[in-house]
């Protein structure tokens, strides 16, 4: 059963009702189907998107087309790209679109700053999911450094939560940020290794 976005978003719980009806009653109701891209890096984004349903993939790209995975955000999850851009009116940092069909409600900027202003658990909020992003980033950016990418692949394979991961060589690049023949390579090796077996379009884990 879905869940509500008061269910999703814990700060619904300290708003005032007041509050609450406001953000209803000016949140713009939204859904989008698979591979829609919600913003472009460097667009200015003039509202914040809370997720009902759904999941949205946030990366960066360089000049020659080359992406890397921030973070796949989902239901009651937030993201700080979108809201940095919006709060502070300068451009996104990354793009983000839909790996399925989403659902949730986007709040105009202006909505966003009063709320900020008006309401201490809300402020909280949004203070707190800067810090938990800021983790989360900087973990990404040790793995990328430190961890070797052998490791790292077999690490968001197993992140999937399923032995059969319908995915193929250039979706696991661009997740991690490499090439696609290194991607290639290195599954050839631990197919050699016996950790997974390749399939066309899938590769199937061996625990």
């Amino acid at each position: 059963m879905q869940k509500k976005l008061e269910d999703l978003y814990s700060f619904f719980y300290f708003l005032s009702e007041k509050e609450k009806n406001k953000f209803f009653t000016l949140a713009k109701r939204v859904s989008f189907e698979k591979d829609q891209i919600l913003f472009w890096q460097g667009d200015l984004c003039d509202g914040i998107l809370y997720l009902e349903s759904g999941h949205v993939k946030v990366y960066i790209q360089n000049e020659d087309g080359d992406e890397i995975t921030l973070y796949t955000l989902r239901a009651g999850e937030q993201c700080v790209v979108n809201t940095s851009s919006t709060i502070s009116s300068t451009p996104a940092l990354g793009s983000a679109v839909t790996l399925d069909k989403v659902t949730g409600y986007i709040l105009d900027k202006h909505t966003v700053k009063e709320l900020m202003k008006d309401s201490s658990p809300y402020q909280e909020y949004m203070f707190s999911l800067f810090a938990l992003k800021l983790t989360s980033l900087a973990t990404l950016v040790e793995d990328i450094k430190f961890k070797p990418l052998k490791d790292r692949i077999l690490t968001f394979l197993k992140s999937c939560k399923s032995l059969h991961v319908e995915i193929t060589h250039e979706q696991i690049a661009n997740n991690l940020g490499t090439a696609r023949v290194v991607v290639s390579r290195i599954l050839k090796e631990l197919e050699k290794e016996g950790k997974l077996k390749l399939q066309r379009g899938s590769i199937t884990l061996y625990m």
